[in-house]
């Protein structure tokens, strides 16, 4: 573990050099005890895939006031509970005019369309954190055979619920948006809307499946 000033007022906490399921629970137990004990003076936490920015009120506390602090919370959260993952699944149409990638992708890979259809609806995903957008989740890993570049020059408008891959991650735009993952896939289910109680679909932690319908069967389902 690394604590690092990221700036004048933000501090960096590095879990582990290495993505992996193990180091993701490392990090969602410190920042479920940070969210259930908050710090005095700190204003925003951010996950990513193993580590956790804080960033704080600089005239309450220094960097080093603040690691010493958090250090007493990295040394508790190995014993935080964790409330259990929440299971959900998308419904998702793949291929066609939803997923304009789809053919390129299972050409790359040497497989049919078909197999990479069944490969990307056969694993749960986890939701290891939310970025970029509003209600964008990055979810892994992908079957080590679906495993696809980005593309080199990213598109300039994504359509909202477009299901992407890139490397071995896979996740869905929650708007209509410039992006470089290859597209497989659209959901109907919005990921984000502000009217919700939880505006975002996914949360951090949450375990994810697509699961394949129809043409007919996305046009018939609302965004909700």
């Amino acid at each position: 573990m690394r604590f690092q000033a990221s700036s004048d007022q933000s501090l960096l906490i590095d879990l582990d050099e290495k993505i992996s399921s193990e180091a993701h629970e490392r990090l969602r137990r410190l920042l479920w005890l940070l969210e259930s004990e908050p710090v005095a003076g700190v204003r925003n936490l951010r996950p990513a895939y193993c580590s956790l920015l804080v960033t704080f009120d600089a005239l309450a506390l220094t960097h080093d006031e603040l690691e010493t602090i958090l250090r007493g919370y990295v040394q508790r959260a190995p014993s935080a509970s964790l409330p259990e993952p929440r299971e959900i699944e998308i419904p998702t149409c793949y291929g066609g005019e939803f997923g304009p990638d789809l053919e390129e992708v299972a050409a790359l890979r040497g497989i049919t369309p078909a197999q990479a259809i069944e490969l990307h609806a056969s694993v749960t995903y986890l939701v290891y954190f939310l970025g970029f957008v509003p209600g964008f989740a990055y979810l892994g890993e992908l079957p080590e055979a679906l495993a696809t570049p980005r593309l080199a020059t990213p598109r300039r408008s994504v359509p909202a619920g477009s299901v992407g891959i890139a490397a071995n991650q896979t996740g869905v735009y929650p708007f209509a948006t410039p992006g470089g993952w290859r597209l497989i896939a659209r959901t109907p289910v919005a990921m984000f809307r502000p009217d919700r109680a939880n505006m975002s679909y996914l949360a951090i932690g949450d375990h994810v499946r697509f699961t394949p319908i129809s043409a007919a069967r996305f046009a018939g389902m609302e965004r909700r």
